[in-house]
């Protein structure tokens, strides 16, 4: 490895330590991050985000050598870029509009590895590609109806069991899942119907019952309905006083 490349190894590796900060210092338990708060104090995150801007998978392989190290990455990269769109213009109360999500993910431009890029391309295009659909229940865009946002990094010799223990805690939190058992009838997270393709390659949404019940401590009988919950695009603000 030469000089140049140890550098940018080593620039990578401490700021991602600065994004593990970041999480320590501005989210709390439940996943609500205090961006009233870190709009003040910026700095970490910064520099994690000015990090992945210059390093990535596709820019420095060796960095990068299974699976899993990419995953890792993308995850970090993905959710930190989503919390800076955040303070970015000021804290918007929602992303209720399209208008308002069509700014977030397809307008505002994010640079991962020396190109620029936006979230909803780096999702679909890069990081769907890989073909791992649990990331959907670690990748976080800050609003009330996105999984729970962890306090610590993901790694990649951890993402097993991590992706395993989000899964789990996603669809047996009754926000995410509604079952009505005297109708028959499970309601689904919007995440669900967003990304059915990615769970079920044939999109028919009645096969997601099999794929739910992989994680869930109660099983949903095969022939109850599926819907889908409306999403909840309210910024997940951590409360002021509590």
């Amino acid at each position: 490895m030469n000089i140049a490349n140890a550098e940018t190894e080593d620039l990578y590796q401490k700021h991602l330590s600065d994004w593990e900060e970041t999480l320590e210092r501005f989210v709390d338990d439940q996943g609500r991050t205090d961006f009233v708060a870190l709009e003040k104090d910026v700095l970490c995150l910064q520099k994690f985000i000015d990090a992945v801007g210059q390093v990535s998978p596709e820019t420095h392989p060796e960095f990068f050598p299974s699976e899993a190290h990419i995953i890792a990455y993308h995850i970090n990269t993905y959710n930190a870029l989503a919390m800076k769109g955040i303070i970015e213009r000021g804290i918007p109360e929602h992303l209720n509009s399209l208008w308002r999500r069509a700014w977030f993910f397809k307008f505002r431009s994010v640079a991962i590895g020396g190109k620029k890029t936006n979230l909803y391309d780096y999702e679909n295009k890069v990081i769907r590609s890989i073909g791992e659909a649990r990331v959907h229940f670690v990748l976080n865009c800050m609003v009330i109806d996105c999984p729970r946002l962890p306090t610590s990094v993901f790694t990649p010799e951890c993402l097993e069991l991590d992706l395993k223990a989000a899964s789990v805690e996603f669809f047996n939190k009754p926000k995410h899942i509604e079952v009505d058992n005297y109708r028959k009838v499970i309601r689904l997270s919007g995440i669900m119907k967003f990304y059915t393709k990615d769970y079920v390659g044939s999109g028919n949404k009645q096969d997601l019952i099999a794929y739910v019940n992989q994680f869930r401590n109660d099983q949903i009988p095969s022939d109850y309905q599926v819907d889908f919950i409306d999403y909840d695009w309210t910024i997940n603000q951590a409360p002021k006083n509590e």
